[in-house]
């Protein structure tokens, strides 16, 4: 960025230098009457010719700047994009996990009343099918938190993986030089 910014500051003094020349040139028509030139053509034809070297100059500076500025705001979307990507991964995570500390009370409660069926001799065949259905709900909650889980992960990887495939051949090139340094 500072580049641009001397690239700027360079092109400005050019153009106020030719400016000045421009000014000076006008200066020379006014004072000298029309039929002797009071400016040398050969300067004239310097001034043009710096000044279209700066407009091209100019013209560049602003297409470099142009596609820095779009490059950035495509890093941005991205950047957004993979956010998005790991805020959802994240969301459904917590979901997962809310369902299974749901089906953990569940569980504990119908095991705590089963320990108590059985304490008090009481043979109810109701609370061992809730138990072995709290049991059950529990270990599917266990299974999708496991799964939403590895999503984040790999959500959160994926962008790695992605940059690591893309320097793939100069990622490997320098693991080797480490490896036999």
């Amino acid at each position: 960025m500072t580049q641009i910014q001397e690239l700027e500051r360079r092109i400005v003094a050019a153009l106020d230098r030719i400016g000045q020349g421009v000014e000076t040139l006008d200066a020379a028509r006014a004072a000298v009457p029309e039929p002797v030139p009071a400016v040398d053509p050969e300067e004239v034809a310097q001034l043009r010719a710096a000044l279209e070297n700066e407009r091209m100059t100019n013209a560049q500076l602003e297409e470099r700047v142009r596609a820095i500025r779009d490059k950035q705001q495509g890093e941005v979307h991205s950047l957004r994009a993979e956010l998005e990507s790991k805020r959802a991964a994240m969301e459904k995570l917590d979901q997962q996990l809310q369902r299974l500390r749901k089906a953990n009370d569940l569980l504990r409660d119908s095991n705590d009343a089963l320990r108590n069926a059985l304490e008090e001799g009481i043979d109810e065949p109701n609370l061992i099918n809730t138990s072995m259905l709290a049991e059950l709900e529990g270990l599917r909650a266990t299974r999708a938190a496991d799964v939403a889980e590895n999503r984040a992960v790999l959500a959160a990887l994926e962008p790695l993986l992605v940059n690591a495939a893309g320097a793939g051949p100069e990622l490997r090139a320098a693991e080797d030089k480490e490896g036999g340094a």
